[in-house]
This record gives structure tokens, C-alpha cells and sequence, in this order.
């Protein structure tokens, strides 16, 4: 599987668990933001980077720590998909 298929793949399955936690979803597929997919709740908001195997770098980091948001009510996450692991290792940025 290519690195693009793959990422892809992560995302939905970001995506999925996300739906399945009551929010909202949308993919931002090939915008070359900050944010692969974004999560309406009922209370808030996630913003999430979805990675394959490795966290992002300090640079890529440094970019989703200074992105702006609003005071309350946003989180911003990395979701780091590892090979045939179930479930995402979740990092909240602050």
C-alpha cells in the first residue's frame, strides 16, 4: 500500500471513531492544511492531524500549536495511526 492510500485509510478510520463519539466529520482531503479532519460535537470541536507510524516534527508541530482557535471549545489532536494497531495514540496539543 502507498503512503497516500494508507494516510487516507487513517483518516477514515479517525474519522469513524470520531462519528462514533457523536461528532460531526469532514475530511479535508488534498488541502495541504493544518488539519486532516475536523469534528463537530455537541459541546465542541476537534481539529485533528492525522499521522502513519511517526509524530509529526517540530516544525509541522510548531505550525498546529500556533494555529489559531478560539479560546474554549477546540481541541487540537494528533491521531498517530501505528501498523495494525486498532486504535490511534492520541497527543493533545496545547
Amino acid at each position: 500500500m502507498n503512503a497516500k492510500a494508507k494516510g487516507n485509510r487513517n483518516e477514515r478510520r479517525t474519522i469513524k471513531l470520531l462519528e462514533a463519539s457523536g461528532y460531526l466529520c469532514t475530511r479535508a482531503a488534498a488541502s495541504l492544511g493544518a488539519w486532516d479532519v475536523i469534528g463537530i460535537g455537541p459541546t465542541d470541536v476537534v481539529l485533528v492531524q492525522v499521522k502513519s507510524n511517526e509524530w509529526p516534527r517540530s516544525v509541522e508541530m510548531e505550525t498546529l500549536r500556533n494555529f489559531p482557535v478560539p479560546p474554549s471549545g477546540v481541541r487540537r489532536l494528533v491521531h498517530r495511526w501505528r501498523d495494525r494497531a486498532r486504535v490511534p495514540d492520541v497527543r493533545i496539543i496545547t
